[in-house]
């Protein structure tokens, strides 16, 4: 299901992806990363460059060149040339001013403009980007200025008005009355802030708005209302990072009991070493033997006997204590008592192999549960329903495999000498030779059915399922090793740290060309979430130890991706899924399933995720006839 999001834009993944291979082109930067915010700046304790929305309600190429600009920006211009530490420094001081959005965006301002003119001096191709860019914000700032001037917000339009006068070709622009206070002083504050096209460094830009502060803190009783551009505070990570030590991020809280006695005396053997401690009151278990998780306890200076030398029994019993818990050997409230799978809490985190956007997600593996008898004769319909396309199918793979037999060959004008002379003598144009036999083609491929199990699959989920059923009936039928699994991400168990992901596999490798096999697709069910890119690189994974030449990976889908954390890179981290398994030799092709029209922001979002290799159903009664002419080109293709 997907959650309720304010900002709902989709983002074309293309464009998106290559943006961020500009950027760490120009940064030389492998590790530097991009990301869409509400405004543009750089962030040097993450190391990520932040493009602005504001460019979203632009026509196309005004879109594309203000992108670029953003990018030309920080990468060019704020990574190499700002000096943060001078940055810190005003942020510091502006924070107690009453005008501290409007000093912050003031320093942000010209900042830029001169990161600007050195962008265009070191990368001349950069100066068109600029242009629009200059002659779109200009447009939004001159109708900013009607509007802030019209409401007597005194702030805002000598802001407004500022960012005209600095970027303007005329020289007689004309310059609005804002307020008598502010009137006179303004041509010492355009001459001051008009500086930021001579300096060299941030320095002197920092200069520039204390000057210019200086005036206005006298003449202005109103900060700013409105955000035009961001100069982000560092302020606490700067903290974090000079002061912080790892005993600053232990418990401080005081203990439950201070049973701890006031006297000591000098003959107390006092050990300074500190030693983490296991205990039963620890919130979580985990690998480690000793843990220092104390939530309760009692403060007290008692040492018994004294303290107990290690021995080598005790890593192995910490394993046995940090493990354990209450068994469910009698407990029949499972869901699925057959389902083998390990509940325990986890955390994501521990590597990025499958993607930055997924470093909180973990699998978990679920087998299907035993088939009841009611399943077997519900499986009994769906195969009546598509027997007829499973037919089909069989007969032109079994003809086309006849057909490609080579049979026996002679009297061939070439090859293996044959010991039948007799034409040499008796005929014209003799052919005495013979080649040997081949062995018979077979069908070397091997197929994956990834399902979407998303909440929004409760009304196609049944007709999924007779799609599913002829594609495992085929294949079965022409011993095709192939796998269905339905994957979701649990939203309930979820956290900021733990995104817990299930792959149900209802039918296995192993099993998928057996008679019996198949009622287990029925067991496939609409859950939660879907965490598309995740599961596309865990069942390449597995395609890609398969002996097989072919590799098909088909994903049978709703929509765009809906998790945790998931929402705004989804489309981009499913995308670059697709196109490393691709890379990999792996053909992904996506089957879009819908109830109705298809509107074509949908198939946008498709094409960012798969590009031109999907497959669009718009009345999902029609999956079997849209799935067999999918299935006859790929196995034909195999042979």
């Amino acid at each position: 299901m997907r959650p309720i999001v304010f900002n709902d834009k989709k983002i074309d993944s293309f464009l998106f992806m290559e943006l961020a291979d500009l950027a760490m082109s120009l940064a030389k930067k492998d590790s530097l990363e991009v990301s869409y915010a509400f405004k543009s700046y750089y962030d040097p304790y993450e190391n990520t460059v932040f493009i602005s929305l504001f460019w979203d309600n632009h026509p196309h190429v005004e879109k594309i060149h203000g992108l670029k600009s953003d990018v030309f920006l920080r990468t060019i211009g704020t990574i190499t040339h700002t000096d943060f530490s001078s940055v810190s420094r005003f942020m510091t001081k502006a924070r107690t001013s009453h005008l501290f959005s409007f000093s912050r965006q003031l320093f942000m301002l010209l900042e830029d403009l001169r990161l600007e003119e050195l962008c265009k001096r070191e990368r001349p191709g950069t100066t068109k980007s600029f242009l629009v860019r200059r002659a779109e914000y200009r447009k939004y700032f001159r109708s900013q200025l009607k509007v802030n001037l019209d409401r007597a917000i005194s702030t805002d339009a000598l802001y407004n008005l500022l960012y005209l006068l600095l970027t303007t070709d005329d020289p007689l622009e004309e310059i609005p009355s804002i307020n008598n206070e502010i009137d006179p002083a303004l041509p010492f504050i355009i001459a001051e802030a008009s500086k930021c096209y001579e300096v060299s460094s941030t320095v002197e830009i920092e200069k520039i708005c204390r000057n210019i502060l200086e005036v206005l803190y006298e003449l202005l009783d109103k900060d700013m209302l409105n955000m035009y551009f961001l100069l982000p505070d560092f302020t606490e990570k700067e903290e974090m990072d000079d002061t912080m030590t790892f005993d600053d991020l232990k418990r401080n809280s005081d203990l439950k009991n201070d049973d701890k006695k006031d006297k000591e005396t000098e003959d107390e053997d006092i050990h300074e070493e500190k030693l983490p401690t296991w205990h039963r009151e620890s919130e979580s278990n985990s690998q480690s033997f000793l843990q220092f998780d104390l939530e309760q306890g009692t403060k007290m200076d008692l040492m018994g006997e004294g303290g107990r030398e290690g021995e080598d029994g005790d890593q192995a019993m910490g394993y046995v204590q940090g493990s354990s818990k209450q068994t469910n050997k009698n407990d029949y409230s499972s869901r699925d008592l057959d389902v083998l799978h390990n509940d325990e809490k986890k955390e994501g985190g521990a590597h990025l192999e499958f993607g930055k956007e997924n470093k909180y997600a973990y699998p978990i593996f679920l087998n299907p549960s035993t088939v009841t008898n009611d399943q077997k004769n519900e499986y009994e319909k769906y195969k009546l329903f598509i027997s007829s396309y499973q037919k089909k199918l069989k007969q032109l793979i079994q003809k086309t495999l006849e057909h490609k037999k080579i049979l026996p060959r002679s009297e061939l004008a070439f090859g293996r000498l044959s010991k039948k002379l007799l034409p040499w003598f008796v005929e014209e144009n003799p052919k005495m030779f013979y080649k040997r036999d081949n062995p018979s083609i077979e069908i070397d491929a091997v197929f994956t059915l990834l399902v979407d199990c998303s909440a929004s699959m409760f009304d196609k989920m049944e007709q999924t399922k007779f799609g599913i059923t002829l594609f495992h009936e085929a294949l079965k039928s022409v011993q095709v090793p192939h796998e269905v699994v339905g994957f979701w991400e649990d939203t309930n168990d979820a956290t900021s740290t733990s995104h817990p992901n299930y792959f149900k596999s209802v039918i296995d490798f192993s099993s998928s060309t057996r008679n019996k096999s198949g009622p287990e697709i029925l067991q496939l069910e609409p859950e939660e979430d879907n965490r598309d890119g995740y599961a596309i690189r865990h069942m390449s994974k597995r395609l890609l130890n398969r002996s097989e030449k072919q590799k098909f990976l088909l994903v049978f889908s709703d929509g765009e991706p809906a998790a945790m954390q998931y929402e705004q890179n989804g489309i981009v981290d499913t995308h670059q899924a697709v196109m490393d398994a691709r890379k990999s030799g792996i053909e992904v092709i996506n089957v879009f399933l819908s109830n109705g029209e298809i509107e074509e922001s949908q198939v946008k979002t498709i094409q960012n995720m798969y590009g031109k290799y999907s497959i669009l159903v718009p009345d999902i009664e029609e999956l079997p006839d849209v799935l067999f002419p999918l299935l006859k080109k790929l196995l034909l293709k195999s042979l």
